[in-house]
């Protein structure tokens, strides 16, 4: 009788395995996010993963997430990120959705106070071919929805000179891979 939840479970740890393989491997490796190894190694990083099977029940944990992380002092939650292995299988109906999220922040009064940053395994930017590195910057094994508090973000680029850097150099670091070299990192 319990084979669903040893089956959705391991489902789960291959879920968390993929994408704690491209946290490590992509954006910290990479250095695609030169803060992200400091919240990730001392565990600041939350993992959620959605079951959900309808938009509006991932509005709902949309939900439920945005008061946990705001209720939740930054040292033992940092950041969280949603990962739904399933729902957006296209990443033009991801980018729909995001608007979407988007407006669940504005009803939750935290503009200014949380931000929100998408990675899709399809993930294009605007102008660009599909097949463009620069894409690869937010291209996750998953849809991910990235909860980032404004307050740790500008705490992280306040020694920056230059914070605009990071993309360029993270454009700079992809094409340099090429997608053979993302090939090699198994993701």
């Amino acid at each position: 009788m319990s084979q669903p939840a040893d089956s959705a479970r391991a489902g789960d740890d291959v879920v968390l395995a993929r994408t704690r393989g491209w946290l490590e491997k992509a954006v910290i490796g990479l250095n695609l996010c030169p803060f992200a190894k400091a919240v990730y190694t001392r565990d600041r990083v939350r993992l959620v993963i959605s079951r959900a099977r309808h938009i509006d029940d991932l509005l709902e944990e949309l939900d439920r997430e945005l008061d946990l992380l705001v209720a939740t002092p930054a040292e033992q939650i940092d950041t969280t990120l949603i990962i739904h292995p399933t729902l957006f299988p296209d990443f033009l109906d991801f980018n729909d959705f995001l608007e979407i999220a988007e407006g669940v922040l504005a009803e939750h009064e935290l503009e200014g106070v949380i931000q929100i940053a998408s990675f899709h395994p399809q993930y294009q930017f605007e102008g660009t071919e599909p097949e463009d590195m620069g894409n690869y910057t937010n291209r996750a094994p998953y849809a991910t929805l990235h909860l980032l508090r404004e307050e740790s973000v500008e705490r992280a680029v306040e020694g920056l000179a230059d914070p605009d850097a990071i993309y360029r150099d993270n454009i700079l670091t992809l094409e340099k891979l090429g997608r053979e070299g993302w090939k090699k990192l198994g993701l």
